[in-house]
């Protein structure tokens, strides 16, 4: 069965204060989000990927490399342009606080339905969920080629992409409305997320296995709930 494993990439320079990073500022991992990187590839170290699949984005096939590097049999890293983080379009690079105070009323209404109204000069929600169901549609037909007991032995595919790239995916896989995905969901940088297809073909046939688990960056007395500093 086909087991897709979806992380975010790690911090980057510009994550705090965090900044709308789209596809336009393309920029690479702090040495925190090296170290994020590498604990995630610890816990994932016996899982045995048929592929790795990540953003273009440097941030992104950064994080994929430092993971498929702990094991000599890992896959290639395979960038995939459907994977990009949504377009932000004239608020890239800009904090939430910088955006209210230049563009309050526009910032009000994508808040309300961020599915059907885009960034100023960028994407919407529903432009990347056309992607991310391209994206899954391929991987579930790829799955359903193979014989049937190929079919049947656990195919795990990990997937390195952003945080709302990652969390409209998680709502076209679950069938949650796209306008909900910032009010429902949390992608944090090398999260750990499992999404398994195993009662149906179509990319909104998902269960899911685990959302958003950071256990392997918080050790006690924290939760392993808390998020990234």
């Amino acid at each position: 069965m086909l087991t897709l494993v979806l992380t975010r990439h790690g911090l980057t320079p510009r994550s705090d204060p965090e900044q709308h990073l789209g596809q336009r500022i393309d920029v690479e991992l702090s040495p925190a989000g090296q170290a994020q990187s590498m604990a995630l590839a610890v816990r994932l170290d016996k899982v045995r990927f048929e592929r790795i699949l990540c953003s273009p984005l440097v941030r992104a096939r950064e994080t994929a490399a430092i993971i498929a590097g702990r094991s000599p049999q890992a896959p290639a890293v395979e960038p995939d342009p459907r994977l990009r983080e949504m377009d932000y379009g004239h608020w890239e690079g800009l904090t939430y606080a910088q955006i209210d105070e230049r563009d309050p009323d526009e910032r009000l209404a994508w808040e309300i339905d961020p599915a059907t109204i885009p960034c100023p000069g960028g994407e919407s929600g529903d432009d990347v969920a056309r992607r991310v169901t391209s994206f899954l549609t391929d991987q579930l037909r790829a799955h359903e080629r193979l014989d049937a007991d190929a079919r049947q032995a656990e195919r795990p595919i990990l997937v390195v992409g952003h945080s709302s790239l990652n969390r409209i995916l998680v709502c076209v896989a679950l069938g949650i409305e796209v306008r909900e995905f910032r009010l429902r969901l949390q992608q944090s940088q090398a999260n750990l997320t499992a999404l398994r297809f195993e009662h149906g073909s179509g990319p909104g046939d998902a269960r899911l296995i685990l959302l958003n688990d950071l256990a392997h960056l918080r050790r006690p007395p924290k939760t392993p709930w808390e998020l990234p500093v």
